[in-house]
């Protein structure tokens, strides 16, 4: 009608119509890409530097976890001698070794997403889903003093474990089987080594990105 302006135009300019998420996922992607903002979302003064090394340390993990699940799980060909196959237990009651692996490589992938939090909001304050705290400002040394700890015992195990095999030695000083699956022997041990060298780095980054998450909340 005359005078009336048509549903959509407002001053001239067309307004979308918001439309409802299509499919019955869609809410729960939603909910998904909001958690995954929220916890990456970056604090106020972090170094680039600093947010680049602390979203490193996940993938110094990946790669190790990948293979454990490949090797023991599917039974991938990856594996040097006869060091997976016919082995089913974990070791843990009830327990089978496949799911074992993967219950480990989330836990390792869980452990080494906690640097991101130094560098996060919520590694500042706690999030709105932790009762009691919600809100409140998180000490700077129930931040620091476990991630310094973490990185020493990280950057020295991983350390050790390297030059051990490099010497041909376990970690207990031991002579290293001919079979095994961590070695310089074939192109199946050095998938090993490849998926495994990463680790080297995961201490020394969360090292340097603790030092910059206290440096950050002293001043």
């Amino acid at each position: 009608m005359p005078g009336q302006q048509p549903a959509g135009i407002v001053g001239g300019m067309t307004t979308a119509t918001k439309t409802p998420a299509a499919g019955p996922g869609a809410p729960a992607a939603g909910r998904i890409r909001t958690a995954w903002v929220a916890a990456h979302a970056p604090a106020a003064g972090v170094p680039r530097w600093a947010k680049v090394a602390a979203y490193a340390v996940p993938f110094t993990v990946l790669p190790s976890s990948a293979w454990r699940i490949a090797a023991c799980t599917f039974h991938a060909p990856v594996v040097r001698g006869d060091v997976v196959s016919g082995v089913t237990s974990s070791g843990v009651p009830g327990v089978p070794l496949w799911l074992y692996v993967i219950l480990l490589s989330i836990a390792s992938e869980l452990l080494a997403f906690t640097a991101v939090g130094l560098v996060a909001t919520w590694g500042e304050v706690f999030p709105r889903w932790i009762p009691g705290l919600r809100g409140r400002r998180v000490p700077a040394l129930a931040a620091v003093v476990p991630a310094a700890l973490g990185a020493a015992v990280l950057t020295l195990l991983w350390t050790w474990m390297a030059v051990s095999m490099s010497l041909g030695l376990r970690i207990d000083g031991q002579p290293q089987a001919a079979a095994a699956p961590v070695s310089f022997g074939d192109w199946k041990g050095l998938v090993a080594v490849a998926a495994y060298a990463p680790l080297l780095l995961w201490g020394p980054l969360l090292g340097a990105v603790t030092i910059s998450y206290w440096k950050r909340r002293r001043g």
